[in-house]
C-alpha cells in the first residue's frame, strides 16, 4: 500500500486530502500542530479534528510542522507502521496581515514565514531523504501548497505572497537537485478556498464572509478542500510521473 505523510491535516485542505488519500486506497501519516499559535489571532486545527481522521489506514500524529525533530517522529511512524513512505505533502499553512508589511508586527510576520516557508522546508529536508531510501526504480512525490498569492500580489498580504512565492522556487529548486532519482517535486496553488485561513482573510479585509472573494474567480464560487485535495492525489500518484517542478493552479480563474 503506498503511504503518505500530510501536515496541516486537522483541518482544511489537510483534511480533505487524507480523506482523498484513503479514499484513493493510500496509507496516511496525518500530522498536525495541534494548538493554536499565539502570534496569530485565529484559532487553529485541534487535537479532537485530527483524531477524527484516525482509521486502520490513517495515524496520526501531534507534529509542528517547523520542527525538524517531530517531522522525522512522523517519518518513523510512516515506516514503522506503514513499511515504507511514497510521498510527503505539505500543506500546513497560515494567514496574517491586514496592514501594510511595515506595520505588521514582527511576531506575525515570522510565524507566517515560519509556517508556510520553512515548515515546507523542513518537511523537505525530513522527508525527502526517507523517499530516496525507497529502492529503484522510485516514484517518490513531494509535494506542497503554494497559493494564487505566490503570482499576484495581494494588498496587506506582503509577507503571505512572499513566503508562498518561496513555496514555488524552493519547488523548481527541488525538481532539479532530484534529478533522475524517480522522485520528483511540484505544488498546487489554490484560489479562495473555504478554510479557515479564507475566514481570517475576510477578517483582516474587513469582509462581511468569505463568500465575498468569490466574485475575483472566473467560477464565481468559492473552491471546495476537495477540489484542490483531487489534484494532490493526482499529482501523489504514478499518473503524474511526466511532471515536476510544477506550479498546478486550481485557483477557479483566481489569477486570470
Amino acid at each position: 500500500m503506498r503511504t503518505a505523510l500530510v501536515t496541516g491535516a486537522a483541518r482544511g485542505i489537510g483534511a480533505a486530502t487524507v480523506r482523498a488519500l484513503v479514499d484513493a486506497g493510500w496509507a496516511v501519516v496525518a500530522t498536525d500542530r495541534c494548538s493554536d499559535d499565539p502570534r496569530l489571532r485565529y484559532a487553529l486545527g485541534t487535537r479532537d479534528e485530527l483524531e477524527d481522521l484516525a482509521s486502520d489506514q490513517v495515524a496520526t500524529v501531534v507534529a509542528d510542522t517547523c520542527s525538524e525533530v517531530d517531522l522525522t517522529a512522523a517519518l518513523d511512524v510512516a515506516v514503522s507502521r506503514f513499511g515504507r513512505l511514497d510521498a510527503a505533502l505539505a500543506v500546513a499553512g497560515v494567514v496574517a496581515g491586514g496592514v501594510p508589511l511595515w506595520e505588521q508586527s514582527a511576531a506575525e510576520l515570522a510565524a507566517v514565514l515560519d509556517v508556510d516557508l520553512h515548515g515546507v522546508i523542513a518537511l523537505a529536508r525530513t522527508a525527502i531523504p526517507v523517499l530516496l531510501a525507497q529502492p529503484a526504480p522510485r516514484s517518490g512525490r513531494f509535494l506542497a501548497v503554494s497559493s494564487a498569492a505566490a503570482t499576484r500580489g495581494l494588498p496587506m498580504l506582503a509577507g503571505y505572497c512572499a513566503a508562498k512565492a518561496g513555496v514555488n522556487g524552493l519547488i523548481r529548486g527541488l525538481a532539479v537537485e532530484l534529478r533522475g532519482t524517480g522522485v520528483t517535486a511540484s505544488c498546487v496553488s489554490p484560489g479562495s478556498t473555504r478554510t479557515s485561513i479564507l475566514d481570517e482573510s475576510a477578517r483582516l479585509y474587513g469582509l462581511a464572509s468569505a463568500e465575498d472573494f468569490a466574485v475575483q474567480q472566473a467560477i464565481e464560487r468559492l473552491l471546495d478542500p476537495a477540489e484542490v485535495a483531487a489534484a494532490l492525489v493526482w499529482l501523489a500518484g504514478e499518473a503524474s510521473s511526466g511532471i515536476t517542478g510544477a506550479d498546478v493552479a486550481v485557483d477557479g480563474g483566481l489569477a486570470l
